[in-house]
């Protein structure tokens, strides 16, 4: 559990798997075995007759570990929606506990690993848990992508004050532009890095093509493997 991080991120459509398999990349790159796991995935596409979800299938081709699909994404729901809401209309159920012992057990398995949420940090599982629950159950270091738009400050305050308010650890924080055309950006930047007590990883450009292996310059995982 030592080098393993839940990834969550100010809102869904901030780049959370970029981040995630960049930083697998950059950790690879530093000689460590690698995984990345996503325990809820909604919005999945039958592949050789099993439900597969974009972003789960890219940690795992970013993990250097032997890995299933089902071992990085064990419940996949089809329709790309709110994961309770997904879950009830196809009849599963979402419990925080399972999934958080099902990441505890995988994450043995590497000497780093990212745990990749679904949306924010508080979307909902069913009527009493969230994402949230599945983060501390598992106890793991936080990071948080702020996707840079105008009223990210905002959301990043509200996500840092909600990681620590369920006593975990934020990690670190990473400014990913997703608005190219966002005004003052570098302002906002500066503004969030005098608030969050925690260090910036990274600054990632509005890349032309979104790959982990043009986000990885942008970014560091010294901070996160330096007492290895």
């Amino acid at each position: 559990m030592k080098h393993s991080y839940f990834v969550t991120g100010t809102d869904t459509g901030v780049g959370k798997t970029l981040i995630a398999n960049a930083l697998l990349k950059l950790a690879h790159d530093e000689g460590l075995s690698t995984l990345g796991l996503k325990p809820v995935a909604a919005g999945c596409y039958l592949r050789d007759e099993q439900l597969v979800n974009e972003d789960a299938w890219e940690l795992m081709q970013h993990s250097s570990i032997d890995v299933s699909y089902t071992d990085v994404n064990p419940v996949a729901l089809r329709e790309p929606m709110a994961p309770h809401i997904a879950a009830e209309r196809e009849t599963v159920t979402l419990a925080a506990r399972p999934l958080a012992d099902h990441c505890r057990e995988q994450v043995r398995r590497a000497e780093f690993c990212i745990i990749e949420g679904a949306g924010g940090w508080q979307v909902p599982l069913n009527d009493h848990e969230s994402m949230a629950d599945i983060a501390t159950g598992i106890g793991a270091p936080v990071i948080l992508v702020v996707g840079m738009r105008l009223g990210c400050i905002n959301h990043s305050l509200l996500t840092v004050a909600a990681v620590a308010a369920a006593g975990l650890k934020l990690a670190g924080w990473v400014a990913n532009h997703i608005d190219a055309d966002m005004a003052v950006a570098d302002a906002n930047v500066a503004a969030l890095e005098a608030r969050i007590k925690a260090p910036l990883l990274g600054t990632v450009p509005a890349l032309d093509n979104p790959a982990p292996v043009f986000a990885a310059p942008h970014l560091s995982v010294g901070p996160l493997v330096q007492s290895l």
